[in-house]
């Protein structure tokens, strides 16, 4: 039996928190022209920023994506000049997790948005939004710049579908994101 398949455009877009970037970006100060060139990125990409509501069936799921045309000009100023390639790359990634926190203030506390299991029908409703996995058996998506997680939030990384190739779910990281009870390790 088919699930029922639905999708919700969001016209939502996040403000530019220029301390959150920073820190984010491991920045301790960025100049003037840096800052306008940042602004002007993040005002243009907002433009072309796609955030949709996907459910199928019970489950539902919070998509952000950027268009490849980012990924693509990322990819031609960081050959020219690797400082503002790296900024713009940071940026790029703020601009998503800044939208999902936006719907999901957990996952923007915890840092993380848990990756759900690609059934069949996300799969195949990814490509039709045109951010398709890589493959048939891949867990990433095509684009670089894409995010797909559950909605409403459902935990942290111990429901990632990530979590056995993620530094965070192997246990590498300093510390866990949000934690549920019940998934504490013990001591």
């Amino acid at each position: 039996m088919e699930k029922a398949v639905s999708v919700e455009e969001r016209s939502e877009r996040p403000g530019f928190d220029l301390e959150s970037f920073m820190m984010m970006s491991h920045e301790s100060r960025i100049g003037g022209a840096t800052l306008e060139r940042l602004e002007q990125c993040w005002e243009t990409w907002c433009e072309s920023l796609n955030v949709r509501i996907v459910t199928i069936g019970s489950l539902s799921y919070l998509v952000v994506w950027l268009p490849k045309a980012v990924e693509d000009e990322i990819e031609r100023v960081w050959k020219a000049q690797a400082q503002e390639g790296f900024l713009l790359n940071s940026l790029a990634q703020f601009l998503c997790m800044q939208s999902i926190g936006e719907f999901l203030p957990e996952v923007e506390e915890g840092g993380c948005a848990p990756a759900p299991r690609p059934s069949k029908e996300l799969r195949a409703t990814m490509e039709e939004l045109g951010v398709p996995y890589k493959n048939d058996t891949s867990f990433l998506l095509s684009l670089q710049f894409a995010v797909v997680t559950h909605y409403p939030y459902q935990g942290g990384c111990e429901i990632c579908h990530l979590q056995d190739h993620c530094p965070k779910g192997m246990g590498k990281a300093e510390e866990a994101s949000v934690l549920l009870p019940g998934f504490e390790k013990p001591l």
